[in-house]
């Protein structure tokens, strides 16, 4: 299950984000449901284009969603390489795209579905309200290729307590739907059948709501929050960097293009 109700009748084919909107709402579509919607720096370089317009015409409410099976797989590892400078692919794109998100001034609702991890985790996060399924699967298994937890998971977990965030981030657990409403990461948790439904009613009540009021709300609850995310996604780029030069990252993408068991050394 997932949110599709609102899809355009007609859609290019090549086109990994689709967007429309009507009655006041913006639509946001990942639409590379083959690779469960893994980014790619075309995706972020599109949504980075659509936000444009959003701020130029603020829509009340903004909803993300993804095509197919999933919300969001993270970063799409294929275009990832060893040499390739990882600071610079956080702080120059994919950090300024969460924090833009996070800093809409509109409201912006998560409609999550299937897997939810790595950025795509970070997408969701951003946003004001998060609806999932049942069935959804959270999490960012960075600590199975190698890498450094980032696209503001540091930030992020701190709603689950210490250890249970070092849990997910060393031991690269996963969690579903009702955990992640459970543990603070989701607004609303609800069964996969009425998922279209419920998404529809939410944005409806919003978009119908007193907007400049939710907006007030708004930058009250992100005046501390949004200088702390900032400096998190600031220290995760720097970390991934420095991550990016050792044995065991390497080890750890290459594993992961060649899709085996990574082998690390701890160096």
């Amino acid at each position: 299950m997932s949110y599709e109700r609102r899809l355009p009748s007609q859609i290019e084919d090549d086109a990994v984000v689709i967007a429309s909107r009507s009655e006041g709402v913006a639509w946001l579509w990942l639409n590379r449901p083959s690779k469960l919607n893994a980014t790619t720096a075309e995706m972020v370089s599109l949504l980075h284009g659509f936000l444009d317009e959003i701020v130029a015409q603020p829509p009340r409410v903004l909803v993300l969603a993804g095509v197919g099976r999933a919300f969001c797989a993270g970063r799409d590892l294929a275009d990832a390489n060893e040499q390739e400078d990882a600071q610079a692919i956080l702080a120059d794109h994919y950090n300024p795209l969460i924090l833009r998100i996070a800093s809409l001034e509109t409201i912006t609702v998560a409609a999550t579905h299937g897997a939810v991890l790595g950025t795509g985790l970070g997408l969701a996060l951003a946003c004001d309200l998060v609806l999932t399924t049942v069935s959804s699967r959270w999490g960012s298994p960075f600590s199975r290729i190698g890498a450094v937890l980032d696209s503001g998971g540091h930030y992020f977990f701190r709603s689950l307590g210490i250890p249970r965030a070092f849990g997910l981030i060393l031991l690269g657990e996963l969690i579903d739907g009702p955990q992640a409403f459970a543990q603070g990461l989701a607004s609303r948790v609800v069964q996969d059948e009425v998922f279209d439904d419920e998404v529809d009613s939410t944005v409806a009540r919003l978009a119908n709501g007193p907007t400049q009021a939710f907006l007030a709300s708004k930058r009250i609850l992100n005046h501390d929050r949004l200088p702390q995310l900032a400096k998190v996604l600031e220290l995760e780029a720097e970390a991934q960097g420095r991550c990016a030069t050792t044995a065991d990252y390497r080890a750890g993408i290459r594993a992961f293009v060649e899709r085996h068991e990574p082998s690390f050394e701890g160096r």
